[in-house]
């Protein structure tokens, strides 16, 4: 059985989930997309080492920023453990907000395999031109996009020439369950949500998010895809000198209250989800649909 704890950031999801590991005898895998990364600690308020509390934690903090990530290989990362786990009769904890990474895990989601494609010429062709390419390509899929949205209009064009077929045509991903899962998501009042996602901003900017994203910066690219992340990327617009440190902390908390929403309807649309308060919840309604 794995025990998911997801939902919205900010509602708790790490202490129930540690508590609930040392009640089972379990160990937790992550399914966040950021909390992936070693050098991102204060902006994505990932878990601590002093708050595991001795319960093992995997794919937390094990790929270099300037390493590509995708969600192929957390699927594959994650499919082992979870394998591994299984087999060694370990209860699973799988926490994290990042639906897609939790989906792909644990469904029977496909990746296509994908020729290198060399898109350079691409690259330097204007918006306008950019979607006529794809226009002549895959019209259907042209209609669905922007002609502004350029990374979606490339990511198109890219998957017509790497594939040899059109975005449009692509197999919609299945919704067969690989493992058998519980769903949990932490209950909470909206409007105590956007008082929490405040105060983190606030800790955040404290406890030294700037100075963080300067040493980075030192050593890393701000292209880089880690560093889009909610909160670098508001700061390095700070220390390019684009917005005050008020604008700054605005526009990370509506950021992150915007992510919140999305993250609640991914979960609500995507899984059937059990809404709980405390450990105690998790362990009676994951007993009740056992004796189902």
């Amino acid at each position: 059985m794995i025990y998911v704890i997801t939902g919205p950031t900010n509602t708790g999801k790490d202490r129930i989930a540690v508590e609930l590991a040392k009640r089972i005898g379990g160990e937790i895998i992550n399914a966040d997309a950021f909390h992936v990364y070693k050098q991102l600690k204060i902006g994505t308020n990932k878990p601590q080492e002093d708050k595991f509390e001795g319960v093992k934690h995997h794919l937390f903090s094990y790929i270099d920023i300037d390493e590509e990530y995708s969600i192929a290989r957390y699927q594959n990362d994650a499919r082992k453990i979870i394998d591994d786990l299984n087999a060694k009769n370990i209860p699973i904890i799988m926490l994290g907000g990042s639906g897609l990474y939790i989906k792909a895990a644990l469904y029977d989601y496909q990746f296509n395999q994908e020729e290198t494609i060399d898109m350079s010429k691409y690259e330097h062709m204007s918006n306008d031109d950019l979607y006529a390419s794809l226009q002549a390509f895959d019209h259907f899929s042209a209609t669905k996009i922007h002609r502004n949205n350029r990374k979606r209009v490339m990511r198109a064009l890219e998957i017509f020439l790497s594939q040899g077929i059109k975005k449009s045509e692509l197999p919609t991903h299945k919704d067969k369950p690989f493992y058998q899962a519980l769903f949990f998501g932490v209950d909470f009042d909206r409007g105590d949500l956007y008082m929490r996602i405040m105060g983190r901003v606030h800790r955040m900017i404290m406890d030294g998010l700037f100075e963080e994203v300067k040493l980075l910066l030192k050593k890393y690219p701000s292209s880089l895809q880690a560093l889009q992340a909610i909160g670098y990327k508001e700061a390095i617009e700070y220390l390019n000198g684009n917005h005050s440190e008020e604008e700054t902390i605005n526009k990370i908390v509506t950021n992150t209250r915007h992510y919140a929403k999305r993250q609640m309807t991914f979960v609500r649309h995507q899984f059937v989800v059990h809404w709980i308060k405390n450990v105690d919840d998790v362990l009676r309604i994951s007993q009740h649909e056992s004796a189902a």
